[in-house]
């Protein structure tokens, strides 16, 4: 059974309990909730793993209280020092080379000899992190390759019973996942999310680009970069103007009438409204959309600008044949 905890003083101390104790707790963040284990605990961080059903391959990120915290466990270069002070607490993950030191666990990145870390900017997280007092590694709280959770209610969708607790601090504000930079070398960005690109370039300087079709066998610096990720059941069509027959339709700004079932994360156009909303969309289409016999969603074309480059993302990944 997985116990469901509010966000207050005598939950976040019932859930730090539970991650020191080695257990499993969901906790939501800025961006969404991810599933937090103990980092340095091995059986803890396989675990994560085996509730997700995630490859072995993909990395996880750490979370920390504050960025002093997550700079013993890595070697920062000036740049993360300078994107720290401007993004932290916030959506920001940076991978970074691991500390010889550090008492994570190296399957939280794998094998490779760096690490993804982040501050979030999320108070009840914060608050959490703090108190759990040891390094937390969170992917997000659902089945590995589904729809990313934005509410206390689709993470039991997907794993109750498979994790202890659930910290519930209501919708996520934000609805994608953070931003992650490779700083390794020079600033890479791995993965488009709530920090646009723009703000980053205006502290870090150009961005180097991952390759798309990146092999994720040769080892994935930072989770959300395989291929097919953040996929409903049902068959995702992009850059529709309208849903076929058996279509839902996921919409953006001014929208067709006719589909079956339709949502629309903005009617305005709105990338911040959408990108708050583009996943509990997915989930609602993808639920109502099978309980009706529909066979795919249909999704219209949104602007690739901003945050539009991280909605596109999350959208071509979904979209991709699955594995």
């Amino acid at each position: 059974m997985t116990l469901l905890l509010a966000a207050d003083e005598a939950g976040i101390a019932q859930a730090a309990a539970l991650l020191r104790a080695g257990r499993l707790v969901a906790f939501g963040t800025e961006t969404v909730y991810g599933l937090g284990g103990d980092a340095t605990n091995a059986r803890a961080v396989a675990a994560i793993f085996a509730a997700k059903g995630r490859p072995r391959f993909n990395p996880l990120i750490c979370h920390f209280p504050t960025a002093e915290a997550a700079f013993l466990h890595v070697v920062p270069t000036l740049a993360a020092l300078r994107l720290a002070a401007a993004f932290w607490p916030g959506p920001l993950t940076m991978v970074l080379p691991r500390r010889a030191d550090t008492p994570i666990d190296p399957l939280v990145s794998c094998g490779l000899d760096t690490l993804a870390i982040r501050v979030p900017a999320h108070a009840p997280a914060r608050a959490l992190l703090a108190a759990a007092g040891v390094p937390i590694a969170a992917p997000s709280a659902n089945r590995s390759g589904a729809v990313s959770p934005t509410t206390c209610a689709h993470v039991l969708a997907d794993l109750e019973g498979r994790i202890d607790a659930v910290l519930d601090s209501g919708p996520a504000e934000m609805g994608l996942e953070s931003t992650v930079l490779d700083l390794t070398g020079p600033p890479l960005l791995l993965r488009p999310g709530a920090l646009t690109e723009a703000a980053l370039q205006a502290v870090a300087g150009p961005l180097g680009q991952r390759p798309v079709h990146a092999d994720a066998a040769t080892g994935l610096r930072s989770p959300g970069l395989s291929a097919s990720h953040y996929a409903p059941a049902l068959p995702l069509r992009l850059n529709a103007t309208a849903a076929g027959p058996g279509e839902a339709l996921l919409a953006f700004g001014p929208a067709p009438s006719g589909a079956a079932l339709t949502w629309n994360p903005s009617p305005a156009g709105d990338l911040t409204e959408a990108s708050s909303r583009l996943f509990a969309g997915l989930r609602s289409l993808d639920s109502e959309g099978q309980r009706l016999g529909l066979t795919g969603i249909a999704a219209m074309a949104v602007p690739g600008l901003g945050l539009g480059a991280a909605i596109n993302d999350r959208l071509q990944r979904a979209a991709a044949p699955r594995r």
